[in-house]
C-alpha cells in the first residue's frame, strides 16, 4: 500500500522533471500552437478531474458521513477558489504571457518569478493527489487504487509538457540550461509535498475529507480559470487550445470512468 502511495505522489513530480528535462534537447521555444495545445489540454485534464476524482467523491463522501452532499463540495470549493486567489494577490509571481509581475512587489528576476507562478499552479495539484490517496487510506469509503493512480498518471501526462513550458521561457531569459531544468524541478517538488501535507492532514481530522477533496477542486480550477485558459486564448490559434481542452478533458474522463 505504501509503495503504491509514494509512485501516486511522485508520477506528477516525475512528469514535470521529464518536461523540463527537453529544454537540454530544445534549441528554441516550443512552436506557438503547440503551447496553446498543450495549455488546452492541461486545462482539459484538470477539469475533469476536478469533477470526476474530487467533487464526486466528496459528495459520496460526505454521503455516508450522514451530510448532505452538497455541502463539503460547495463550501471545499469556494474556499479553494478563495485560497488561491489570496495566493494569487500575496505570492510575487509573473504569468508566462504577461510582463508585469502580480503579487507584492518583488526584486527577484523574470526567471524566478516565472517559477514561483508554476509553483503556485502546483499546489492544488499535489493536494488533489494526496486527498484522493487519503480517501483511499480511509476504509469505507469509494475511491479505488486505480481511480487514485489514474488522478496521479492523468496529472504526469499533463505536467510532461508543462515542464518543457516552463523551462525553455526560462532559458530565454538569459540562464543556462542546467539551471533552467533544476527550477523546473523545483517548482515541480512542491506536489509531493502538498500531497503528503494533504495527507497527514486528512489522517489527523478524517472528516474533513470530503472537504479537502472539493478544496483542490476549487483551487484547480482557480487556476485553469486565471491562468491557463487566459493565456492558452490569448492572440490567434485559440481555437487549438480549444481542441486540446476536448482532447485533456476526454482522456482525463476516460482514465476515471475506466479504472475509477
Amino acid at each position: 500500500m505504501y509503495g503504491q502511495i509514494a509512485l501516486g505522489l511522485l508520477l506528477p513530480f516525475l512528469g514535470t522533471s521529464l518536461g523540463a528535462g527537453l529544454v537540454f534537447f530544445l534549441r528554441k521555444q516550443i512552436n506557438e500552437k503547440l503551447q496553446k495545445l498543450l495549455l488546452g489540454f492541461a486545462s482539459g485534464v484538470m477539469i475533469a478531474a476536478s469533477i470526476w476524482s474530487l467533487i464526486l467523491p466528496s459528495a459520496e463522501l460526505a454521503a455516508g458521513q450522514g451530510i448532505a452532499e452538497w455541502i463539503p463540495a460547495a463550501v471545499g470549493f469556494t474556499l479553494g477558489m478563495l485560497a488561491l486567489l489570496l495566493f494569487d494577490s500575496v505570492v510575487p509571481h509573473q504569468h508566462l504571457d504577461s510582463e508585469t509581475p502580480e503579487g507584492h512587489a518583488s526584486s527577484l528576476g523574470k526567471s524566478r518569478l516565472l517559477m514561483l507562478s508554476v509553483t503556485l499552479h502546483n499546489i492544488p495539484e499535489g493536494m488533489a493527489v494526496g486527498a484522493v490517496y487519503a480517501g483511499l487510506m480511509l476504509a469505507g469509503t469509494e475511491i479505488t487504487a486505480a481511480a487514485a493512480i489514474s488522478l496521479s498518471a492523468g496529472i504526469a501526462i499533463q505536467n510532461f509538457p508543462e515542464g518543457a513550458i516552463i523551462s525553455m521561457p526560462l532559458k530565454e531569459t538569459g540562464i543556462s540550461r542546467g539551471k533552467a531544468f533544476g527550477m523546473g524541478v523545483i517548482s515541480g517538488a512542491v506536489e509531493p509535498l502538498a500531497a503528503l501535507i494533504t495527507i497527514l492532514f486528512s489522517q489527523v481530522i478524517t472528516p474533513v475529507l470530503p472537504y479537502l477533496l472539493s478544496f483542490a477542486a476549487g483551487a484547480m480550477i482557480y487556476v485553469v480559470v486565471e491562468e491557463l485558459i487566459p493565456e492558452s486564448q490569448t492572440g490567434s490559434h485559440s481555437n487549438i487550445a480549444t481542441l486540446g481542452v476536448t482532447a485533456g478533458f476526454v482522456l482525463m474522463m476516460i482514465l476515471d470512468m475506466c479504472f475509477g
